[in-house]
């Protein structure tokens, strides 16, 4: 699947240093009336959660072309909440070992 525009595609977002989510539209890709999100949560201490999914297409995760826009989109939103700094810096692939919640 080629790299997907998120910005034309998003419905709403909130986004800061302590997390936050993303709403897009699956309209234009071939899931018409659909919405998928992805979140992160703020775990203390400075640090964010993994990046999480959720859709409202019941079973989504059992469709390979949902699980890619996720995960695009797990990495998406993982860009826009991790600051690239010398003294904080975390890959994608480190984020996705993290908890999702604190609780």
């Amino acid at each position: 699947m080629k790299q997907i525009n998120f910005k034309k595609i998003t419905l709403r977002s909130q986004i800061s240093s302590r997390g936050g989510g993303i709403e897009i539209s699956l309209n234009t890709l071939g899931f018409k009336g659909a919405k998928m999100t992805a979140y992160q949560n703020y775990l203390g201490g400075g640090m964010l959660g993994s990046v999480q999914n959720d859709c409202t297409i019941r079973d989504w995760r059992d469709n390979p072309k949902l699980v890619e826009i996720a995960q695009q989109l797990r990495k998406y939103f993982f860009n826009l909440t991790n600051p690239d700094s010398e003294w904080e810096h975390q890959t994608f692939e480190q984020n996705e070992r993290m908890p999702s919640s604190a609780y």
